[in-house]
């Protein structure tokens, strides 16, 4: 919620308040505030105590500091683990990170990684188009004729009600056997390759035999590539027919409702089949458009939408005789996920009223295409009309705008089932070098809606090999369950005349692909030597990220590419935006520059100092960058020396080996490995322990230099386990952790240990085992001085429900080694501090006691004393506070399990003040990864959704029988009863994918830090009668806040609330700001972005002539009858055959 300016809790701030142009209005400094103090310290709750001075509050807060320091130094061993490092140095050498040298080596390697996968692709694609042209039409094929092996096949059989089961599969389809292959994660077939053919097209068609026909010859290019090169994932052949054909064969993932996969609707499929569009949709909302046409058009206008990609620019406009646009969107817009939610949302709610006016949407739709003062694609121009039918020709329109040069394409589609003239609509699309579709039910819409592509299609196949480039797309879900990948892709074209001395064919075949798995690309970075805090990160020309450790997406759809900004994917500052421009425009480039980053809890946020390094992945439309903190520089790299190397001995057998096995914990505490890929044949758990076992199995077998090992991780491991005991040896064994109640202590390193002293500590331990994962560890890295972090709340338990066992607070620190000149922070130490009694320490420290033992001091009526933390808690509040915001510790008992909340929740009124007076600064960002609940389906009945029922003053008329709208409900039943819920169902649920459960959503998160108050002060909440005096004071070389107030008097000092939770939202607008960034104002402010180098969308030899087509089922009476009067009796409907759309290319 907002924070208001000033409100009954608003602090009068002292020194150092925030100037109101750098945050939200802050209350004015009082000037008289010095003078007004003296009087008003005396509480007016105790006549014999007055509210502690300033000297005396930094008094206590320098006692706290020479506490925390005096135990850390004692325990922490931060200087002995230095001595220790130094006493070792003969067994590790320091090696350098040169940031220019990693990067363009590691984008070398992915060159070459992407460049075998183009060579494949090319091999492929040359084959397609000599097969194609090679092959000899036959019109009288018959499915007996075709041997091949349906990847739905074994999900068809299972199924008595599907396709095949219900009239009988004349296709000879192979049953294979398959074996486990953990690159694909699948079951695979070698030798075979699998086809896959969309619910809605008829398998038997003779475009589609013959398209099986010819592609069984690539199997053996397939084949031969993957001899070349084991490391291939999936090729795949995507035919504009809307065949898939792969390898190798795999069962394919049977959805749990009906299956809506094409190929043509891939991200990969669309990316390489055209080049980038502008698009205008229009929408005819005249009153003609009657109810069940308008819900064609809505679904179409959606369907078109899913054939847009982020290279692409659309806009949306209904009209009648005016033309509005149907969103906030006033502009083109990239077809991202994001925008395309908002048009699909926008577009549910369009009324049918007034006239046609086609002038006024073409008019508009111009206007729109023209306007150069926006990013666009500049490439392929289009306008959709989708209505009912009219006669207007609105020829003075396109001699306006359009001709002579047509540089526009305009696409009409006559929806739902009229009596119009479809004349003046074909002959738009001709006199414009588009197409003439008809959409007389919804059976009709995927196919048509994405049919257009073909004629985007033809000055690429015209262009021939200039053409021929490979691109490689966005990150997006594989649907095999690849997981995370990106697809090389080349277009594939027709090469055959349709006679001697005719022109050439510019149909495009389809699309070649190959996948790359994301891990794969993953594993050519460099992934322990640039420590917990550096990575590398590549982007595309859009600026979405193809790697990047915050690239985890809580839910994928598999229909959808994952687009993650880079911008989104860190803090976002104007220093990133200026890297993430120049790498978008293929430059080199180094840059140090000082930024916020977010902890791995996501509960902080710290101001560090990073080096990003960068260069452009040649032959790729992709950029690989490099950030490395100062500190990681450097690292270390263990030599167990020549002697030790030379012992041909299982590994088990090295000297400091032993302190891993678990009969060493006892006496030289618990240690943790981090789990990473040691060796090959070592198994991964997620529980460390049986882990540890595993490694240790495995240990006995390898010896110290076997080849099935990374060396590197091997050695460092076993280095940072003998340092670490030593320094269970030198130090923690021979101290007595209760004097100074202390949970445990503990040593984490850059190597993989976690060492945690005592053993029966790491019983509460639930830090990451891998340090590079753990909040702590990078934290500690990036802070210098004393880190604390409480509990989260989550897993807190209440002190009175405490058993054996307490609640602990971790403070850890790195180790910071400087070895000839050069500095490195290869380790983090700690303590856990036992909560309930550092919480009375904490009280004596802030007393008027110098110890425990000594008697409290007692205040007569006739003397005055100053309250202190521990005598005075039913008057004075006293607590420690970490930079997230978070209670640490408090002297109220009763606050003890609000340990680890964030402030605002224990105490509204002083963190707003604090909040106020600029010790914190609020940062909010959002989380555009994010899973949601799927929301309560609005239609709750339970016959299919979306059909009309007519009336019995319809069943009557003998107009309403004789009309094209009984027809186009027949058909609108019959498809519903296959696709159950088209109209509203969103497609991922229908497929039966995880979206059906959960779907993406942002999540705006809100993070506090430190601000830019450093003094000791204090300062008045102003609630008139109920005012309340505070003190804070930053604790030197720690996180920590020291805040001393007056408790509240009476409940009027209530504030706004800050608020640090996580709140989610859909992608789409929402009425409240607050949960979601408005997507109408984004797209005012456009990211910077390129699209590919490479347009086709004229060639001067096309062939427009061929511009559309009309196509219907004539209806039958009969049919009709019967089904009136099933819907007037309510019996349920018998199922019908499935209706199939008939692919229409003859190729």
């Amino acid at each position: 919620m907002a924070v208001p300016a000033r409100t009954c809790g608003a602090a009068r701030p002292g020194p150092g308040a925030r100037h109101p142009a750098s945050g939200p209005a802050r209350p004015l400094s009082l000037l008289l505030l010095p003078l007004l103090l003296p009087p008003l310290l005396a509480a007016p709750g105790a006549s014999a105590y007055s509210f502690p001075q300033q000297h005396t509050v930094q008094h206590w807060a320098r006692r706290l500091e020479q506490e925390i320091d005096g135990v850390m130094r004692i325990f922490g061993g931060v200087q002995q683990l230095r001595e220790i490092y130094k006493d070792n140095r003969n067994l590790f050498e320091v090696q350098e990170n040169e940031p220019q040298k990693l990067v363009e080596k590691v984008a070398g390697d992915i060159e070459n990684l992407l460049d075998r996968k183009v060579q494949a692709l090319k091999r492929l694609a040359d084959a397609a188009e000599n097969f194609q042209k090679a092959h000899r039409w036959q019109d009288n094929i018959k499915e007996e004729d075709i041997v091949y092996y349906d990847a739905k096949a074994d999900a068809e059989l299972d199924d008595p009600e599907s396709e095949d089961m219900e009239r009988g599969s004349k296709a000879s389809t192979l049953r294979l056997d398959f074996v486990e292959d953990s690159n694909f994660k699948n079951k695979v077939n070698y030798s075979y390759t699998a086809v896959q053919i969309p619910t809605d097209i008829y398998k038997g068609s003779t475009v589609i035999l013959n398209e099986l026909n010819w592609t069984e010859a690539l199997e053996n290019v397939f084949t031969e590539n993957r001899r070349r090169d084991p490391t291939l994932l999936w090729q795949v052949f995507g035919s504009a027919t809307g065949v898939t054909r792969y390898y190798p064969a795999t069962p394919w993932r049977a959805p749990k409702k009906i299956d809506l996969y094409d190929v043509r609707r891939r991200p990969w499929y669309i990316q390489g089949a055209s080049s980038p569009k502008d698009m205008v949709i229009i929408v005819d909302v005249s009153g003609s458009v009657s109810g069940l046409t308008l819900k064609l058009m809505k679904t179409s206008v959606c369907e078109m939408l899913d054939t847009l990609s982020d290279d692409d620019y659309v806009n949306v406009a209904s009209f009648n005789e005016k033309a509005q646009p149907v969103s906030c969107f006033t502009h083109l817009v990239q077809a991202n996920v994001r925008n395309k939610k908002v048009f699909k949302e926008a577009v549910q709610g369009m009324v049918a009223k007034g006239t046609t006016g086609y002038k006024a949407g073409f008019e508009y739709a111009f206007d729109q295409l023209q306007n150069s003062n926006i990013t666009r694609a500049n490439c392929n121009k289009m306008i959709m009309m989708f209505t009912d039918g009219g006669e207007d020709r609105v020829q003075d329109v396109f001699e306006k705008y359009n001709w002579p040069n047509r540089t526009v394409r305009v696409f009409t589609f006559s929806v739902g089932q009229h009596n119009y003239d479809v004349t003046p609509l074909q002959w738009m699309a001709c006199a414009n070098k588009g197409y003439y579709f008809e959409i007389p039910s919804i059976g009709a819409i995927r196919i048509n809606t994405q049919e257009y592509l073909d004629v985007l299609g033809r000055p690429m196949v015209l262009a021939g090999k200039e053409a021929k480039q490979v691109q490689w797309t966005n990150v997006y879900e594989d649907a095999l369950g690849l997981g995370l990948v990106v697809t090389g892709t080349l277009p594939v074209f027709n090469l055959t005349q349709d006679g001697p001395g005719e022109k050439k064919n510019q149909l495009i075949l389809g699309v070649m692909g190959i996948d790359v798995a994301l891990n794969d690309i993953k594993r050519l970075t460099p992934n322990y030597t640039l420590g917990a805090n550096g990575y590398v990160f590549a982007i595309d020309l859009n600026g979405y990220v193809l790697l990047h450790p915050n690239l985890k997406p809580q839910t994928t759809n598999f229909r959808e590419p994952v687009t993650l900004d880079f911008l989104d994917a860190e803090l976002e500052d104007e220093n990133k935006e200026e890297i993430r421009r120049s790498m978008i425009d293929g430059y080199k480039g180094h840059k140090q520059i000082r930024t916020l980053v977010k902890s791995l809890d996501e509960r902080y946020i710290d101001e560090v100092l990073r080096n990003y390094t960068w260069v452009p992945i040649r032959s790729t439309n992709y950029s690989l960058g490099l950030v490395l903190p100062p500190y990681s520089t450097f690292y270390l790299q263990a030599n167990l020396s020549d002697q030790i190397l030379q012992v041909k001995l299982p590994i088990s057998k090295l000297k400091d080996f032993e302190f891993l096995l678990p009969s060493s914990f006892e006496s030289e505490g618990h240690v943790f490995i981090a789990p990473r890929e040691y060796c090959k044949d070592l198994n991964a758990s997620d529980n460390n322990t049986e882990f540890l076992k595993n490694f240790i199995e495995l240990m006995e077998k390898v010896t110290p230099d076997s080849k099935q090992c990374n060396n590197f991780l091997l050695h460092n491991l076993i280095l940072d386990t003998g340092i670490t005991q030593q320094l269970v040896e030198r130090v923690w064994r021979d101290q007595d952790l209760n004097t100074y109640s202390l949970l445990a202590v503990f040593a984490a390193t850059d190597g993989g240990i976690t060492r945690v002293f005592p053993n029966k500590a790491a019983e509460d331990w639930t830090e990451n085992p891998e340090p590079f994962n753990a909040s702590f560890y990078r934290r500690s890295l990036d802070n210098r001085g004393y880190v604390f972090k409480p509990p989260h709340q989550d897993v807190l338990l209440r002190p009175l429900e405490l058993e054996n066992d307490t609640v602990g607070i971790l403070v850890s620190t790195a180790v910071e080694l400087s070895l000839g000149g050069r500095t490195l922070r290869p380790a983090v130490v700690g303590v856990k501090l036992d909560l309930e009694a550092w919480a009375e320490k904490f009280k004596v420290l802030a007393s008027n006691r110098t110890h425990q033992d000594q008697p409290q001091k007692q205040c007569g009526p006739s003397s005055h004393c100053e309250m202190d933390c521990e005598v005075n808690n039913e008057d004075l509040l006293c607590v420690l506070i970490d930079d997230g915001g978070f209670l640490v510790l408090s002297n109220q008992n009763h606050q003890w399990d609000q340990v680890g909340r964030f402030f605002s929740e224990v105490d509204a009124n002083l963190m707003l003040a604090l909040y106020n007076n600029s010790f914190y600064t609020r940062k909010e960002s959002y989380d555009y990864q994010a899973a949601c609940a799927p929301q309560p389906p609005g239609n709750l009945g339970a016959a299919p959704r979306g059909v009309f029922v007519p009336t019995i003053a319809d069943f009557l008329n003998l107009a309403w029988w004789t009309s094209a709208a009984a027809w186009s409900l027949f058909q609108q039943l019959l498809y519903g009863l296959i696709y159950h819920s088209w109209f509203q169902a969103d497609p991922a649920e229908a497929e039966g994918s995880p979206e059906a459960r959960e779907s993406s959503c942002v999540m705006k998160q809100t993070q506090y830090y430190f601000g830019s108050v450093n003094a000791s002060y204090n300062a008045i909440i102003d609630c008139g009668n109920c005012s309340r005096l505070f003190h804070a004071q930053r604790l030197t070389n720690t996180n920590l806040l020291f805040v001393v107030a007056e408790k509240p008097l009476c409940s009027q000092c209530e504030a706004g609330r800050l608020l640090q939770k996580e709140t989610h939202s859909s992608l789409t607008p929402h009425p409240c700001p607050a949960d979601g960034p408005e997507q109408c104002e984004l797209v005012q402010r456009p990211r910077y972005r390129r699209g590919p180098h490479i347009c086709f969308d004229y060639n001067a030899t096309e062939d427009t002539s061929d511009c559309g087509r009309g196509a219907s089922f004539p209806p039958s009476l009969g049919v009709l009858v019967s089904l009136q009067l099933l819907l007037l009796l309510g019996l349920p409907p018998r199922p019908q055959p499935q209706v199939h759309a008939q692919a229409s290319r003859r190729l």
